[in-house]
């Protein structure tokens, strides 16, 4: 794989459960590949973090989506030649340094965590990993020097209180982990469900309820079945400032497959409803789908190529994980 020191270095995961869907394509996969040249890329399916409410992920429909997940990154464009592509559980780093982390963190800083406190609203029993998950997210991330993670408009608080984690550590410890930045994405970061335009498209919800997201892999029937019945309103206007809200996720969603400009797409759909937008955006996402699927059909059947590549990605991350710990344990009077 090539690599540049110079280059500054990314970070970045998916869970593997649940749809991998047109939102987590246009909010984070399309970025990632659009930056590949410009930084030094590690890709991560995050399955440790798919444990966290446990009932609803049996061991082989995970392991079924690991594999499924590690051919959509390189079918989306993930290229292994400049990027490291591997599995959370498969670097042991991971957990090692979440428990290290967790005698820093205060369990204050975690009851604040918003996402939290709407999924354990759902849940009669709440489990540990799930309260802790963020103290595992920061040690994903500060475990390979990161500058910068892609995140969407939800996810600030949790690159924050990475940083504040990083911050508390420092000040105990001494300078070891590197402060890592927000990438953010101007337009697309968040694409919302298309059958409740106020909620975030979620992978959990999009693989059990129809007609709530376009998941990756989703025929050109089905695209068009979602779209066609997406919620809007009487409210026809196609301007994004003054659209209903399921209107304006198609519009930012078109916005994003396209490339085109707010006013580009304003003026073309000028004289139109959005009967139109939504027959243009089903074509937009089944072009953009097309070649996704054939190459994941193609990489899904050679097992011994996709575990290569996902064992070269585990051997690279390995080696710039246990530079780290090592750095740390050292730093916490772990080693002698």
């Amino acid at each position: 794989m090539e690599t540049n020191l110079k280059k500054k270095r990314v970070f970045s995961g998916i869970q593997p459960t649940g749809q991998i869907h047109i939102g987590n394509y246009v909010g984070a996969l399309s970025l990632w590949v659009e930056n590949q040249d410009q930084y030094d890329n590690i890709f991560c399916i995050v399955d440790l973090h798919s444990l966290t409410i446990p009932e609803k992920v049996k061991p082989d429909y995970l392991r079924r989506k690991v594999k499924e997940a590690a051919a959509l990154y390189l079918a989306c464009g993930i290229d292994p030649d400049k990027s490291t592509i591997f599995i959370q559980s498969q670097v042991t780093q991971h957990a090692e340094l979440a428990w290290l982390l967790n005698c820093v963190t205060p369990m204050g800083w975690l009851e604040r965590m918003t996402q939290f406190k709407s999924k354990a609203e759902s849940l009669e029993t709440v489990g540990t990993g799930l309260f802790d998950y963020p103290v595992l997210m920061a040690a994903d991330i500060l475990l390979y020097k990161t500058d910068y993670v892609p995140v969407g408009e939800d996810q600030k608080q949790h690159i924050e209180i990475t940083r504040d984690i990083a911050q508390r550590f420092n000040h105990m410890y001494g300078e070891v982990f590197k402060i890592p930045e927000e990438l953010m994405r101007k337009s697309g970061a968040r694409i919302m469900g298309f059958d409740d335009p106020e909620s975030k498209m979620s992978k959990s919800i999009g693989e059990v309820k129809k007609r709530h997201s376009i998941g990756l892999l989703d025929p050109p029937d089905t695209v068009k079945d979602t779209i066609m019945k997406a919620t809007t309103d009487s409210n026809r206007e196609l301007r994004f400032e003054y659209a209903s809200p399921g209107v304006k996720n198609m519009l930012v969603l078109y916005e994003a497959l396209t490339g085109k400009s707010r006013e580009e797409i304003e003026k073309h759909f000028e004289n139109s409803n959005y009967g139109t937008l939504k027959k243009e955006l089903i074509d937009v996402v089944v072009e953009t789908l097309k070649p996704i699927q054939a190459r994941f059909e193609e990489i899904i059947r050679e097992e011994t190529y996709l575990n290569n590549i996902l064992k070269e990605g585990r051997e690279r991350a390995t080696e710039i994980a246990g530079d780290t710990l090592d750095i740390v344990k050292r730093s916490m009077g772990l080693s002698l």
